[in-house]
C-alpha cells in the first residue's frame, strides 16, 4: 500500500500535521574519514557494520569518497527492488557514496522514528510507485521525488513514544525469530548427522566417489551469454528446486552449450554446487533433459545401479562438506572444489541393491521429516515478519494509540 493509499484506507484520525519530507531530510554528503568503521544498509536489518566476510560486494580500497555517517543519521540505498534498505545508524562510520546520509531536524523529527516510518510497508510501497525501473532488477527513485513526499507527521513528544514503543515490540518479535532461525540451524545439523550415521553402516563397502561415475565430473559453462532463446542454463540457486524452476530457467545460445556438450543435461544426471557454497545437490528431472549448466556446477553421471537421488543425498552430508572444506580451506577467493579431488572422496557404500534401496528409503525419511519442520518453520517465521510489519505500518501511520497499548493484538482490524 503506498502512502496515499494508506491514508485513503486508514485517514488520519489522530489529525496529525501534513508535511514534506524536504522539511524534515537533508543530505549530507561529508567524506574524506576513511579510518572510520565502515557501514552497510540492508532490508532485512537496517543499518550494519561491514565485515570482510559478511557476503557483500567487497568495499572500493580508495574510502576517501564514502560518505560520514554520525550517529542518528539515516542511510538509505535509493537504487532497490523492493526498496527498504534504509535505517537509523547508531554508530559514527562511513558508507558507500552511493547512498544518501541524511540528517534530521531535530526540532520536529526523531531519528529512530523515522527508522521506523521509512522501514514500514507504506513508505516503501510509495518510493517503489515513485521510482524509475531500471532494468533488470532495480528501481531508482531521484532525491527531488523523495524529499516530496507528504506525510502525517505526529508531534515529537508522540514521535518518541511510537518510536519507544516500536523499539521494544520490534525487539521482541525479532528475539522470536532469532530462536525459529536457531531452530531451522540446529534441523539442519540434526538431519545431517542423521543422515552421514545412515551411510556409516558397517557393513558398507569404503569406496572413492569415482568409482560410483559413469564418467569423470565436469564443470559447466565458463563464461554464459543469456538470449531470450535457446538452452535452459542451471545456475547454483536453480538447485534449490530444481523442477519447480524448470520453465523460469535463464537460456543461452544453442551455439554456446554445444560448446560444453558435456555437461549437457540427461535426466537422472546429479549437478553439485562446487564454487563459493558447497553442498547443495539436485537429481535432473526429465523436463530438464537437453540443458546446461554454470561454471559453479558440476555435473556427475552415476554408474548403472548407482541410484541417483542416493548419490545426491550424500553430497549433503556433514561428511561431504568436512572433506569439500580440507580441499579448499586454503582458497584466497571464493572456495572452489577442484573435479579431481571431488573424485577422490571417501565414502562408505551399499553393496547390494537391496541395501541401497534401504539406505535410499532412510535418507529419504530423514528428508521427509526435516521439510515438514522446515514448513512449520517457515509458516512462523513469515507469521512474525508479517506481524512486525502490520505492527510499524500500524503505529506511524496513527492507528492506534502507543501510550495504552501493550503489543498484544494491536494490530487487530488495522492493515499493513
Amino acid at each position: 500500500m503506498s502512502l496515499e493509499g494508506a491514508i485513503a484506507a486508514n485517514g488520519n484520525n489522530r489529525g496529525w500535521g501534513i508535511i514534506a519530507l524536504r522539511s524534515l531530510l537533508s543530505q549530507s554528503k561529508a567524506d574524506n574519514r576513511p579510518n572510520l568503521p565502515l557501514l552497510g544498509v540492508s532490508l532485512h536489518s537496517g543499518v550494519t557494520q561491514r565485515s570482510a566476510n559478511d557476503g557483500r560486494p567487497a568495499a572500493s580500497e580508495d574510502l576517501t569518497a564514502y560518505k560520514v555517517v554520525a550517529p542518528g543519521n539515516i542511510i538509505m540505498n535509493r537504487l532497490g527492488k523492493p526498496h527498504g534498505s534504509v535505517g537509523m545508524s547508531p554508530w559514527n562510520g562511513i558508507t558507500s557514496p552511493a547512498y544518501w546520509v541524511m540528517g534530521i531536524n531535530r526540532q520536529l523529527g526523531e531519528s529512530r522514528f523515522f527508522h521506523h516510518l521509512l522501514r514500514s510497508s507504506h513508505l516503501i510501497a510509495e518510493c517503489e510507485r515513485l521510482g524509475k525501473n531500471q532494468p533488470p532488477n532495480q528501481f531508482d527513485i531521484s532525491w527531488d521525488a523523495f524529499r516530496a513526499v507528504e506525510i502525517p507527521l505526529p508531534p515529537i513528544e508522540e514521535q518518541r513514544r511510537i518510536a519507544d514503543f516500536l523499539d521494544f515490540e520490534t525487539a521482541r518479535i525479532d528475539r522470536l525469530t532469532r530462536l525459529r532461525n536457531r531452530q531451522a540451524d540446529l534441523l539442519e545439523e540434526r538431519c545431517g548427522l542423521a543422515l552421514d550415521e545412515a551411510f556409516q553402516n558397517s557393513t558398507y563397502e569404503p569406496t572413492r566417489l569415482k568409482y560410483l561415475l559413469a564418467v569423470k565430473p565436469r564443470y559447466g559453462v565458463l563464461v554464459p551469454q543469456f538470449s531470450d532463446s535457446g538452452v535452459r542454463f542451471i545456475r547454483v540457486n536453480d538447485l534449490l528446486d530444481l523442477p519447480g524452476r524448470a520453465e523460469s530457467l535463464a537460456k543461452i545460445p544453442y551455439e554456446l552449450s554445444a560448446q560444453y556438450a558435456r555437461t549437457v543435461t540427461r535426466p537422472g544426471d546429479v549437478l553439485l554446487s562446487v564454487v563459493g557454497t558447497m553442498g547443495r545437490s539436485a537429481v535432473v528431472p526429465p523436463q530438464l533433459a537437453g540443458a546446461n549448466v554454470a561454471r559453479a556446477v558440476a555435473s556427475l553421471r552415476a554408474r548403472r545401479g548407482v541410484p541417483p537421488e542416493l548419490l545426491a543425498t550424500w553430497l549433503t552430508t556433514p561428511s561431504f562438506l568436512r572433506q569439500a572444506s580440507d580441499v579448499t580451506g586454503s582458497d584466497t577467493a571464493q572456495p572452489t572444489l577442484g573435479m579431481e579431488d571431488l573424485s577422490n572422496f571417501r565414502l562408505s557404500w551399499p553393496v547390494d541393491e537391496r541395501g541401497r534401496a534401504e539406505l535410499l528409503q532412510t535418507a529419504s525419511t530423514i528428508r521427509r521429516h526435516q521439510r515438514e519442520l522446515t514448513r512449520v518453520l517457515e509458516a512462523q517465521r513469515r507469521v512474525l515478519a508479517e506481524r512486525r510489519q502490520a505492527l510499524i505500518t500500524a503505529a506511524v501511520t496513527g492507528q492506534f494509540d502507543v501510550s495504552t497499548a501493550n503489543g498484544r493484538n494491536v494490530t487487530d482490524g488495522v492493515s499493513a
